[in-house]
């Protein structure tokens, strides 16, 4: 590997960590992801139909649909 300037070296450690950020985000996200489900899951099991979801979150049926195949 060629040298490297002190520039680009704050630049790399910048990229890493953002990087990591990300990966992060990305495990926060499923974690997220899973527990919303749980979360409408239970509402329909009370009695909510997905168009009350819907109504309540500002979505539509459709974005429910979604939220219920993504968790």
């Amino acid at each position: 590997m060629k040298d490297i300037t002190p520039a680009q070296r704050r630049t790399l450690d910048c990229l890493i960590e953002v990087r990591a950020q990300a990966v992060e985000h990305v495990r926060v996200a499923r974690e997220l992801s899973v527990q919303r489900r749980h979360l409408i899951d239970k509402l329909l099991a009370d009695g909510f139909s997905q168009a009350d979801l819907a109504r309540e979150l500002g979505v539509t049926r459709q974005a429910i649909q979604k939220m219920m195949a993504a968790g």
